[in-house]
């Protein structure tokens, strides 16, 4: 109750984030339903049931991943100095952010299967004149038990997710020198540390792209079809995209680390400074999700490299897939970039009283996204050639 009473009074755009989180959930919600269907219309095809249900965990791993970003940033269960004295402490708000992640992802759920049932005609009638009876299996009936285990997939993945992210939140002090009208602070260590992921991540990258050069070589057939009609990619070649993928998801916050030493190099000024320790601070918060965008793109400019512009071997389901990922990447990006500016609006509020000129706050942020931009951006082309060169050869 506690959790539906914070939701009703949050802020339009906490809402807005909140909804956007439901409507992901829904789409992987249909996508499971989809591959539930497939199965109980195709009996004597298991395997190709299996790997249809193994595909729709791409955009449920990518919707959880948005899920818990915007749990990060949620204002409600943000920790606060006095929240404990009212049994509010840093459990019980994990525990409060959890279950606001688990309503959210519950309601698409739910909003899934009605739309499953509606174009199946289970509810009122075929509507659309039947167009969508084949694609869905309309005929065959949908396990009661495995369409609630799959519907509660993303809601208990996302809860658990959140909770493991946000269980070692900072501890919350009140300020001692600017009284209580600034409110609390979280503490953070002094020096930024490099993450230590990016070998790991530099090395995996690599073996992924030599394993789809390896595998690329094959006769074509498909052992892992994608669902829709791109089923002409050989098995090997998509492993190796998922090995680049977490490889650019680790090495991207040693990244984002360096791209902050990167601008203080050279005899820096005031305000190179300035960005270039805060995306030393904000490496491991950003990083990851700019690795992860760099990878969902990379594998967009390979297709296309591949296909051209000709026809696309794209069904509606790997289409709605396809606009999963790449919409809840992107905007896990945004949502973590703005977690990273409510974390250091307090510094940006001191630098002004300072007399620090607004511009020059406005420059150092202009500076960070020109960093990471002319870095991740050549590295997102140079994946994808060297991805799509195998298969065009």
């Amino acid at each position: 109750m506690l959790a539906l009473r914070l939701a009703r009074g949050s802020r339009p755009l906490v809402l807005l984030r909140r909804l956007l989180v439901a409507a992901a959930s829904a789409g992987v919600g249909f996508l499971l339903l989809c591959a539930l269907g497939y199965a109980s219309g195709h009996p004597d095809r298991p395997t190709a049931a299996l790997l249809r249900l193994l595909w729709c965990f791409v955009p449920l791993a990518a919707t959880v991943q948005f899920a818990v970003a915007v749990a990060r940033t949620d204002p409600s269960t943000r920790p606060r100095s006095g929240l404990s004295a009212v049994g509010l402490g840093p459990v019980k708000l994990t525990m409060l952010a959890a279950v606001s992640t688990a309503v959210s992802c519950t309601l698409g759920s739910v909003v899934a299967l009605l739309v499953f049932l509606h174009l199946r005609g289970d509810l009122s009638g075929l509507p659309f004149d039947g167009a969508a009876a084949g694609l869905l299996d309309a005929r065959s009936p949908l396990p009661l038990a495995a369409t609630l285990v799959l519907l509660s997939l993303v809601p208990v993945s996302a809860a658990f997710a959140s909770g493991i992210a946000l269980r070692e939140r900072p501890v919350v002090v009140p300020l001692p020198d600017e009284g209580p009208a600034d409110g609390p602070r979280e503490e953070h260590p002094a020096p930024a540390t490099p993450p230590g992921g990016l070998p790991w991540g530099v090395a995996l990258t690599a073996v992924g792209l030599a394993v789809e050069a390896y595998m690329s070589r094959g006769d074509g057939h498909s052992l892992l079809p994608l669902p829709g009609r791109l089923d002409d990619s050989p098995a090997g070649v998509l492993v190796g995209w998922a090995l680049t993928a977490v490889g650019l998801a680790m090495a991207g916050p040693g990244l984002a680390y360096h791209c902050g030493r990167l601008l203080q190099s050279v005899r820096p000024g005031a305000v190179r400074l300035l960005a270039g320790r805060v995306l030393m601070d904000e490496a491991r918060r950003i990083g990851g999700p700019l690795g992860v965008v760099c990878a969902v793109l990379s594998a967009v400019v390979a297709v296309y490299a591949l296909h051209g512009t000709g026809p696309r071997p794209f069904g509606p389901l790997t289409a709605l897939g396809s606009v999963l990922v790449l919409g809840c990447t992107a905007a896990t990006l945004l949502t973590s970039a703005l977690e990273a500016r409510q974390d250091r609006s307090r510094t940006s509020r001191t630098l002004l009283r300072l007399g620090t000129p607004a511009s020059a706050l406005r420059y150092a942020t202009a500076l960070r996204a020109a960093v990471l931009l002319a870095v991740f951006a050549p590295l997102t082309w140079l994946v994808a050639e060297l991805a799509a060169l195998p298969l065009t050869v």
